[in-house]
């Protein structure tokens, strides 16, 4: 238990530094887009690639991936009925709120947790090759579907996929672990130098993200939207992961609380991408990335608490 909390407590001093750095502007104005640009297309794939070489595939296309699966779509499904029958919003804006109840911060918080407060950054691949290779393609090509912008054709669906740099350094990561190929230390010193940039490049621009944020504002009225989905991914998302991972699969001990961390992660922050590109959702988006942001920290060492 205490060293859960000592890797909630690094986590929280670098989002306390990456804050502090942002508001006194000491990187300049457009750090926190050139410190996630970093992560995203350079550090993060090398961290991936490098974590997924040294994998046994059984422990990652096995229950995780399914409790992933299972979670994600479930929660997804059940916020679906709510807010489009209870609630009555459109459908191109269900299913971004869908996508805030259910899409988890797999890459800039999901890491770094994994790394320090499960140990492995290998425990959040499950979840994240499920979202970035079906459940976020899925979404998008439902969103084309319902809306008059951004066609997507099957071509452009796959080209999506093979495209993301995240998804390029884990396929990379998963086939030399497939083949048993020892890569040469010569070519894996530079990619863990590039990887070791990713933790804290993601952490520090995630606080800078946190200054100058309020939700909830009344003028929109969305903030019963925003609120339910926000409980539906803190809570419902690990509780209906909990269940289905301990009483249908039987986990239990380390990999069941690796299950229900990673389904408790925060919304990620691409579904206010989805909803800027769509035009729609873009308040319950904006809203639940920052409550479940802020929030998801106490949460984890909740679940920490619980399961321990």
């Amino acid at each position: 238990m205490l060293g859960v909390l000592a890797g909630f407590f690094v986590v929280w001093c670098i989002i306390l530094v990456g804050m502090f750095v942002g508001r006194r502007g000491i990187l300049g104005d457009n750090a926190r887009q050139v410190l996630s640009g970093l992560t995203f297309f350079v550090a993060s794939p090398a961290l991936l690639f490098e974590t997924l070489s040294k994998a046994r595939l059984q422990e990652v296309f096995a229950a995780p991936l399914l409790v992933a699966a299972v979670g994600a779509v479930a929660t997804a499904a059940i916020f679906f009925v709510i807010v489009r029958f209870l609630l009555k919003r459109s459908m191109p804006e269900s299913l971004v709120s869908s996508m805030s109840a259910s899409l988890a911060n797999s890459a800039n918080l999901g890491i770094p947790i994994a790394v320090y407060v499960l140990g492995d950054a290998s425990y959040v691949a499950p979840l994240l090759i499920f979202q970035l290779a079906f459940f976020t393609p899925l979404f998008l090509m439902a969103l084309d579907s319902t809306t008059s912008v951004h066609r997507t054709t099957p071509l452009r669906f796959v080209l999506m996929i093979l495209k993301n740099p995240m998804i390029v350094g884990s396929a990379l990561g998963l086939a030399v672990a497939g083949t048993g190929w020892q890569v040469p230390p010569l070519i894996l010193q530079p990619i863990h130098l590039i990887g070791g940039a990713a933790i804290p490049a993601m952490l520090m621009a995630f606080g800078m993200s946190l200054n100058g944020s309020r939700p909830l504002q009344a003028a929109t009225a969305r903030r019963v939207d925003a609120l339910v989905a926000s409980a539906f991914k803190l809570v419902v998302h690990p509780a209906i992961a909990y269940v289905f991972a301990r009483f249908a699969l039987g986990m239990e001990g380390h990999a069941l609380f690796a299950a229900v961390v990673t389904s408790a992660l925060p919304t990620a922050q691409n579904v206010f991408v989805a909803a800027s590109r769509y035009r729609t959702g873009l308040t319950v988006a904006k809203d639940t990335v920052l409550i479940t942001t802020v929030v998801a920290v106490p949460a984890l060492v909740g679940v920490a608490v619980l399961l321990a």
